[in-house]
């Protein structure tokens, strides 16, 4: 009852409006959806990190530390506002069909991978919410919130894969339309940027 519970919440908070999912679906909508669900494989192998963390006890030290939540915090703020300017010179690139200038697959779960890990708010979550799901009676408590972690990770994988499929098949349509196409790269640099501004606001 306790791991299907855990599973019911851990799919509406990934299908729950969020940078996660806007992040996906820009991707999607400006690259198509092989570009999509690899960035969407990158943030997924993130959660890895944060899920080792929380059972370990270090994203406690994000917790009463101002210093490691404030150096983190801008770190990942900075990052996203790189992907923004640099996804407006790709998508460029791509427009005017220049060879060699798409961003390979590693690089895109590459940038998924570091934009979760780069993001404090992710590993608060964790930190809070896998907890909630450990039984006292049930053995190592880092061990289940590992285990948990792995559940988290899988039923995100397919969700998150879901999504940049859905968006990158309306991807695929607007970059055979370099008009249309030109304005979602603005609007995908846009995201981005807000995301890290918003990022760069965030409070503990």
């Amino acid at each position: 009852m306790t791991l299907f519970s855990f599973l019911l919440a851990s799919m509406m908070l990934t299908l729950a409006p969020g940078p996660d999912n806007t992040f996906v679906v820009a991707q999607g909508i400006s690259r198509g959806w092989r570009a999509a669900v690899t960035t969407a494989l990158g943030m997924v192998s993130g959660i890895s990190v944060h899920t080792t963390a929380a059972a370990l006890g270090i994203s406690a030290l994000l917790y009463s530390s101002a210093w490691a939540f404030t150096v983190l915090k801008f770190g990942g703020a900075a990052y996203l506002l790189y992907l923004a300017f640099k996804s407006l010179k790709e998508q460029n690139l791509i427009l005017r069909q220049e060879e060699g200038v798409a961003p390979s697959g590693f690089s895109m779960f590459r940038r998924g991978f570091i934009m979760n890990v780069l993001n404090p708010k992710v590993a608060l979550f964790f930190l809070a919410f896998l907890p909630q799901f450990v039984n006292a009676n049930a053995g190592n408590a880092a061990v289940q919130m590992l285990l948990l972690g792995a559940v988290f990770m899988m039923q995100a994988a397919v969700l998150f894969s879901i999504v940049g499929f859905l968006s990158g098949s309306v991807g695929e349509l607007v970059l055979r339309r370099p008009q249309v196409a030109r304005y979602f790269g603005w609007l995908t640099a846009g995201i981005f940027a807000s995301l890290g501004v918003k990022l760069a606001l965030a409070s503990r």
